[in-house]
């Protein structure tokens, strides 16, 4: 059963990313491959250059913290947020072991940032705000901490025809739950925000101007489904918080299933290509 208000999913969320932090951080070299090329149109799109101030929110492990870090070069600061603890230290780590300074990391829910600081000249969220139950609020926070010009930029999974894989996952968990359908466009879900027009209708809420969007296609890309699977099964998916409460046996045989639909993206001459597209959604806070 689903938490019963936006608090317990929050707290369900915070500790299905503790608990699977040094999993996902593991899987660095497989997410960097992903999305090496979704994370350099959003930082474009975020206009990230030298010396600028940059908050990352849903920072996660940090792979996109360091490419901003990067871009602002020493001078400049970039700001990782996340709900989890856990997993922001591992940001944190990652940004001393590769010698980025100008990195900090701060505790925060995306909704609720609680920061003081205003004045940030650019503001990024890589597929995290879809899993916020108020994502407009989110997108509030980010225009609220953004000076005059500064831009915000977004990457999240388009619509559920265009990611298939995660239809497949949702869908295959969901039954062997013995739950019913759900509404991919329920609030902080996977695919919540791929209705189109719907995040554009939000930038425009929480006040940005210029709103604009790109799809970009992300396929993933490893040599077969049962890879695919270490990766969600090491990531605190949603599709594992919906097996967990599954006896070892029955969990295993959802994730069977699951393997053997998805054996389906196998490509003819070996390795395999799971379909994924990103809305890349991005706006400015006005001037005057």
């Amino acid at each position: 059963m689903a938490p019963a208000s936006p608090e317990q999913f929050k707290d369900a969320v915070r500790q299905a990313w503790d608990e699977s932090a040094s999993g996902w951080n593991h899987q660095t070299p497989a997410i960097h491959n992903w999305l090496a090329a979704p994370t350099a149109a959003l930082l474009g799109a975020a206009r990230i250059g030298l010396g600028m101030r940059v908050l990352d929110v849903a920072a996660g492990a940090g792979d996109q913290t360091l490419a901003i870090a990067h871009r602002v070069g020493e001078g400049g600061r970039v700001l990782a947020t996340d709900i989890s603890p856990a997993i922001l230290q591992f940001a944190s780590e990652n940004a001393h072991e590769a010698g980025l300074a100008q990195v900090q990391t701060r505790v925060c829910d995306a909704e609720d940032l609680a920061l003081d600081e205003t004045g940030f000249d650019a503001a990024v969220c890589r597929l995290g705000l879809m899993l916020c139950p108020n994502p407009l609020g989110a997108l509030r926070q980010m225009h609220r901490v953004l000076r005059p010009g500064g831009h915000a930029a977004v990457l999240v999974f388009s619509e559920p025809q265009r990611n298939p894989c995660l239809g497949i996952l949702m869908t295959t968990a969901c039954r062997h739950a013995g739950l019913g359908p759900r509404d991919p466009f329920t609030p902080g879900g996977l695919l919540s925000l791929g209705k189109p027009g719907l995040l554009e209708d939000y930038f425009q809420q929480a006040g940005f101007t210029g709103v604009a969007t790109e799809r970009i296609y992300a396929p993933f890309q490893l040599p077969s489904a049962r890879d695919y699977l270490h990766f969600v099964r090491t990531s605190a998916s949603p599709i594992v918080q919906i097996l967990n409460h599954l006896n070892p046996q029955a969990r295993e045989a959802a994730w069977e299933d699951m393997e053997e639909q998805l054996e389906v993206f196998q490509l003819p001459d070996g390795g395999w290509e799971g379909p994924n597209e990103l809305l890349l959604v991005h706006g400015m806070q006005p001037v005057g």
